[in-house]
């Protein structure tokens, strides 16, 4: 089962390649998993029908029962082989449907198989959080499949729309899945069906939510806007996911649920009377729509409505009757849309007003619309009949609301007639005063896909008692009937067929009086689902852009106390109903009284920032807190804590005041006396919630720390530091993951301020020059000007040809010089030591950074450049490909990546050894620093390019004759 999944998405991962090569051959190739996935479903028929399944598991996240469970039963079986089956004919379609100069074709075909394979995955899947996983896949590629034609903007709204509505459902529906999970202390689908929890309320709101799920990826009323108009796709994505995959996936959910819990008592009002409604709604839309397409598509509306409301009956027989036409279905729907994609192919139209004789000009295409149309009006001897029957007859002898449901699909039914001649008669029909279209011929390949399944159709009215078993077994996880239906074309003359023939003449009476029939549809048409959803989307955003104007005041004050007074609310209000302090050990202020020293100075540079107008006053405030916090982790025994702390403390100062040399001195923002005092209790309050909760949080722990297990793991391996090995080991892939975070972050900020670049005229001839200060090297600096031309002396930094003389220090140039290797050694020093001693690759990172910092603040940019030519992003990049390769290699044997140990000697250093742990270090320790030379690119030598044209020093031919000193 896995090999086959994965083979869709490797093979769709292929197809730019393959198309690319082989042109629309490629869709043969791309057809081979679909078709392997048929022939291995056909194989498990016996099982499947038996009442056996096949299994296959594995643990996803063991700690939280989550495991990719997949499972083929009976119903599985079914869907498979419409899933795999109408897929891969639909991808042989397509080789004949696209012409060799479509564009983009490789990215649809892959796009196509893709889904294909999620879809197989979703209807094997027999864990709820794997369903959902790719349930969300297939809405996706959905998405990206109606959107193909991106340059139209139908397609663009169309896609946008089925991706909002099926979107929200699968999110409400995830919901649903945790809380049933939780409720019935599983989530694999088969315990719970075969021992479903006590409908309690929370179980009932699950299933309302879950419903909603279904509801919209199957376009159940209120939910069915989208579907019409994802016809905006290519005819093969309509054929598959709107008639024979995506669009049952709903329909699948709730039939794979009944049995379990059909019999809670919000389920049947919600499926019956929304399924149908959906039933007859959609119908009559299809009564007075001209294009093809849009009249199918109603259609598939209107028989969604109606598997819905079978497949969630909840008796024996009506499930029957539901997987009958839930195969019925899919073999006359999808060809009906291929046969209108030939017809749009060779006429160039789908307007059944512009379309005349084409049944005689393609009779071959007309018979094998006109056998699948049968079927879908339910004529006997086609499939269509007799999953009709059965469904008439589940529903004449259940319940006084499934017979009223009844009245309904019989009132559906004539409507399903009526529209069925109405696409026959628009698509081939010779019309009175129109000449007959002109048409090309179609190829066999072209017409063999939509003629193999109408045939399979026909074939299997007779025959449907072939499948009466495999269905049969999904019929009888239900409650067992005293009156079994079995699968049959003919039971005899009966109520049933009376209904059927009912249905058949009231559809003709509709047909015939179409005029009339149109003419009331578009005098009593109310407002559609369409134009609901696009009103409440306007105002969406129209609530939004005043939420926005109201909220979004430009103060960075007034957002921070927004925030504090949320936290404020939300943690008072859990603190005050739940009291989670009873039974609490009463807390010790503190363990030492140099702690409560530390901390009262701490509390009072806080509350210092509060008075302050100075910007630069108000920073080294804000540091000084940094520092009491490091100097408290330096008091409880924490080293390796306190050195990262002082390290970015530092770096966080150094920011700051480059940032600094652009902005006014004091804060220019008005505030008035009550909003200041204000400010004060909120803060106070702040912080004593948080202190509250946290000593809340530790207070009532009853659990035993994870500390001990973690000391004990590394005393095993020989190593002191536990902080550096948790972060390299023990959690390597959260290291890794926090370090994507932290460059995706430094990028973005960069690129922001780079952003305007482009825009200025100076700097445009500054890069085409290659004069940056990344590219003025020594080599560029000898033609600056030297400072004293009668006595040129050597110069330690770059300064002595860049920095005016009034901008220079000389002695922090020349400590700046002493200090620079020392720095960059220790820098290594604390990497590899981090094993045994406090350090580590972020606090070793950010300890070079300090000494390519100082190279700045003494030199300026141009000194920077000096000590770092290479790109910023070469070192983030190259960290983060370090990190993530060692990660990687640490699943080879487990997810310890200190697995992988080595020992040697060197004549100088002596013993080493040389585990992967610092491999991953290393990694960190690089991004780190590229991250800090960034920043200093960006907030240093960037701001210094603005000075320096705000002074108008920058020469002629680019090369500044001065430079603002950065301090």
């Amino acid at each position: 089962m896995i090999a086959l999944i994965v083979a869709h998405f490797a093979l769709a991962a292929c197809a730019g390649p393959l198309v690319h090569r082989l042109g629309r051959r490629a869709f043969v190739v791309l057809a081979t998993p679909p078709a392997a996935a048929t022939v291995w479903a056909l194989t498990r028929w016996n099982t499947a029908a038996s009442g056996g399944a096949d299994t296959w598991s594995w643990q996803w996240i063991p700690d939280y029962g989550v495991a990719v469970d997949l499972r083929l039963d009976a119903l599985s079986e079914l869907m498979v082989l419409l899933a795999a089956g109408v897929g891969g004919l639909v991808l042989l379609y397509c080789a004949s449907y696209f012409t060799a100069d479509t564009p983009q074709l490789g990215r649809f075909a892959g796009n196509l198989l893709a889904f294909a394979g999620a879809m197989l995955a979703l209807v094997l899947a027999d864990d709820l959080i794997t369903l959902y996983v790719f349930w969300e896949l297939t809405t996706v590629f959905s998405y990206l499949l109606i959107g193909h034609g991106s340059e139209h903007r139908h397609s663009r709204r169309s896609a946008l729309q089925a991706l909002v509505v099926t979107t929200l459902g699968g999110l409400a529906m995830l919901v649903g899945f945790l809380i049933l999970g939780h409720a019935a202390g599983t989530y694999r689908i088969s315990a719970i069906v075969a021992d479903p929890p006590e409908a309690t309320l929370a179980v009932s709101v699950a299933v309302v939510l879950v419903l909603c799920g279904a509801l919209s990826k199957s376009a159940i009323w209120p939910f069915s806007m989208w579907l019409p108009n994802a016809m905006a796709a290519p005819t093969p994505v309509s054929a598959y996911l709107h008639a024979a995959a995506m669009v049952k996936a709903g329909v699948y959910l709730v039939a794979r649920l009944a049995p379990a819990f059909a019999d809670v008592p919000v389920w049947k009002p919600v499926v019956l009377v929304l399924g149908g409604a959906t039933m007859l709604l959609g119908g009559w839309r299809a009564l007075r729509l001209n294009d093809l397409k849009l009249v199918l598509a109603y259609g598939t509306v209107s028989q969604l409505g109606f598997l819905t409301l079978l497949a969630g009956t909840g008796n024996r027989n009506a499930a029957l009757a539901a997987v009958a036409m839930i195969l019925g279905h899919a073999l006359f729907k999808a060809p009906l849309f291929l046969v209108t994609g030939i017809v749009d192919h060779a006429t160039g139209t789908r307007d059944l007003r512009r379309l005349s004789g084409v049944g005689r000009s393609l009779p071959y295409v007309a018979a094998v619309a006109v056998l699948a149309a049968a079927s879908m009006a339910a004529l006997p001897p086609l499939l269509g009949f007799a999953a009709k029957e059965a469904a008439f007859e589940a529903l004449l002898h259940g319940t006084t609301a499934e017979r009223w449901a009844l009245a309904v699909v019989v009132a559906g039914s004539a409507l399903t007639t009526a529209y069925t001649l109405r696409f026959v008669w628009g698509a081939f029909a010779r019309k009175p005063g129109l000449p007959d279209t002109p048409v090309h011929g179609v190829g066999w390949a072209f017409l063999a896909p939509p003629a193999l399944l109408a045939v399979l159709g026909l074939v299997l009215g007779p025959g449907v008692g072939w499948t009466d078993r495999l269905l049969g077994a999904y019929a009888d996880t239900f409650p067992a009937d005293p009156h079994p239906y079995h699968l049959a074309l003919w039971h005899g003359l009966g109520t049933a067929l009376l209904l059927s023939a009912l249905a058949w003449a009231a559809g003709a009476v509709l047909f015939l009086g179409r005029t009339h029939v149109t003419r009331i549809s578009r005098r009593i048409a109310w407002p559609t689902a369409d134009s609901v959803f696009g009103h409440l989307l306007l105002g969406q955003e129209r609530l939004a852009l005043q939420v926005t104007g109201f909220i979004q005041r430009g103060s960075l004050s007034v957002y921070l106390a927004t925030t504090l007074l949320v936290m404020l609310a939300g943690q008072l209000a859990v603190l005050v109903v739940d009291t989670p302090w009873d039974g609490a050990v009463r807390p010790r202020l503190w363990d030492n009284p140099l702690q409560g020293a530390v901390a009262a100075l701490t509390c009072a540079a806080a509350l210092l920032c509060l008075t302050v107008r100075r910007r630069m006053k108000a920073v080294v405030l804000a540091g000084l807190t940094g520092y009491g916090a490091a100097l408290l982790f330096v008091v409880q025994g924490a080293p390796d804590l306190a050195l990262t702390q002082f390290c970015v403390e530092t770096v966080s100062m150094i920011v700051f005041v480059l940032v600094l040399r652009r902005m006014p001195v004091h804060f220019q923002e008005t505030v008035s006396t009550w909003r200041r005092a204000a400010r004060i209790p909120v803060a106070l309050a702040s912080a004593a919630t948080v202190g509250v909760g946290l000593w809340v949080a530790a207070a009532a722990r009853t659990a035993q720390p994870a500390g001990a297990a973690m000391v004990e793991e590394v005393a095993d391996h020989g190593l002191k530091d536990v902080v550096a090995t948790i972060l390299v080991d023990l959690r390597a892939w959260d290291t890794m993951g926090e370090s994507a975070v932290l460059a995706a972050a430094a990028i973005g900020v960069t690129s922001l301020i780079y952003l305007h670049r482009r825009s200025e005229g100076t700097m445009a001839q500054e890069e085409l020059q290659g004069r940056t200060a990344w590219s003025l090297s020594a080599q560029h600096s000898a033609r600056l000007p030297q400072g004293d031309d009668v006595a040129p002396e050597r110069s330690w930094l770059a300064a002595g040809s860049t920095l005016a003389p009034e901008h220079r220090s000389i002695v922090f140039e020349v400590v700046a010089r002493l200090l620079f290797h020392p720095i960059l050694v220790l820098s290594v020093y604390l990497l590899f030591c981090a094993e045994s001693l406090p350090g580590g690759g972020f606090v070793a990172g950010l300890v070079a950074g300090l000494a390519m910092i100082t190279r700045y603040l003494a030199g300026g940019r141009f000194e920077l450049a000096e000590a770092a030519p290479l790109q910023p992003g070469l070192f983030t990049g190259l960290g983060l490909f370090i990190s993530t390769g060692v990660g990687l290699l640490g699943l080879v044997d487990g997810t310890v990546l200190h697995a992988f140990t080595y020992h040697g000697h060197l004549p100088v250093f002596g013993d080493y050894h040389l585990s992967t742990s610092v491999l991953f270090d290393f990694g960190v320790y690089l991004l780190v620093l590229g991250v800090v030379l960034d920043i200093v690119r960006a907030l240093g030598a960037k701001v210094d390019r603005q000075i320096e044209r705000a002074a108008g020093v920058l020469a002629p031919e680019g090369g500044p004759e001065a430079g603002g000193s950065p301090r």
